[in-house]
């Protein structure tokens, strides 16, 4: 995912299709002068759909295209001839997509497995024949009903990734780095603030053909939550991990400080995302010496499971991965 490409978030304009009329019509044939209604249905309204696709990683391919319109329903026809359904557009998104309402927010639909549909705006329904309203009293009716419009209203796409495990902490903590070594993503990497503009997906490999995925979301900041830096662009990736792994590295003054800091602002932006489960790794421990490790250990939240790793020297590196793997399949 280069950062030029990765499109989280779009807003388009959707119209379904309008249910076709219904028809009001009497039969008649070389041998029927005056026969009763048989005026057909129409069609319903084409919908507009979203459908789950597992190769899809991002939103681009729906950037440019601000409206999607839907195919109008035929009208009924005589012998009771339904009209065509109109044809239904189907929007192909990644798994993790929401759609809302752009005016109100409501959530009209949640993809989360591949090949998963949800009508998003459905079509209009098509009106009903004249052979629907004849009667004992009403022999040879000659109305039907008009069909349904469709609707027009701007939907928000939104992309949330779904990955096992999401990489939290500040610029320059190491996460890249990691997601780099345990993975075959690529990353860019550099020692500068907010390296990472766009979460990386990598998948990683754990014994016996296993694996997991890993999600480097881009820095957090004091005050992200409140709208500074990156993060809060990026926070609503974060809500859809299995577990957290703060990462934050020997070179903070302040390791619990630190911690406490992003445990804020996490609560400040969504309170449910506490309810995760929560790792802690220390990075960049080639830079300290044991007695110096042993130190700081003292200082740091008991009962949170904490792993010293080097992402340079591979310290510790399986250790972190059976933690995880340990975290995501415990009860």
């Amino acid at each position: 995912m280069s950062s030029s490409n990765f499109i989280d978030y779009v807003k388009i304009c959707c119209r379904s299709g309008h249910g076709g009329a219904g028809s009001a019509h009497l039969h008649r044939d070389k041998k029927t002068a005056k026969g009763g209604p048989d005026g057909g249905d129409g069609g319903r309204g084409g919908h507009i759909i979203l459908k789950g696709n597992a190769q899809l990683w991002t939103l681009l391919h729906l950037q440019y295209q601000k409206h999607v319109i839907a195919e109008n329903g035929g009208n009924g026809g005589p012998s009771h001839s339904s009209g065509a359904f109109g044809k239904d557009i189907i929007l192909e998104v990644p798994i993790g997509t929401i759609a809302r309402d752009a005016e109100t927010g409501e959530i009209k639909a949640e993809i989360t497995q591949d090949g998963q549909t949800e009508i998003i705006t459905p079509g209009g329904r098509g009106g009903l024949g004249n052979a629907h309203f004849k009667s004992p009293t009403n022999q040879t009716p000659m109305h039907a009903q008009p069909g349904e419009p469709g609707l027009e209203e701007w939907t928000i796409l939104e992309l949330k990734l779904l990955a096992d495990v999401g990489l939290v902490g500040f610029p320059n903590a190491g996460k890249s780095t990691l997601l780099s070594v345990v993975s075959a993503a690529r990353p860019k990497i550099a020692n500068y603030p907010f390296t990472t503009l766009v979460p990386n997906l990598g998948v990683v490999a754990y014994r016996d053909y296993k694996s997991f995925v890993m999600a480097d979301i881009p820095g957090i900041i004091e005050g992200a939550s409140e709208g500074k830096g990156l993060g809060i662009r990026f926070l609503k990736h974060i809500e859809r991990n299995s577990i957290l792994l703060f990462m934050i590295s020997v070179e903070s003054p302040d390791i619990a400080q630190e911690y406490e800091v992003l445990v804020n602002e996490l609560r400040t932006y969504n309170p449910e995302l506490l309810h995760k489960q929560r790792l802690l790794a220390i990075t960049k421990t080639d830079l300290i010496d044991d007695e110096l490790e042993a130190e700081m250990r003292a200082t740091l939240p008991k009962d949170l499971p904490t792993v010293f790793i080097s992402s340079m020297t591979n310290k510790n590196i399986t250790q972190l991965k059976d933690m995880i793997w340990q975290a995501l399949h415990s009860a």
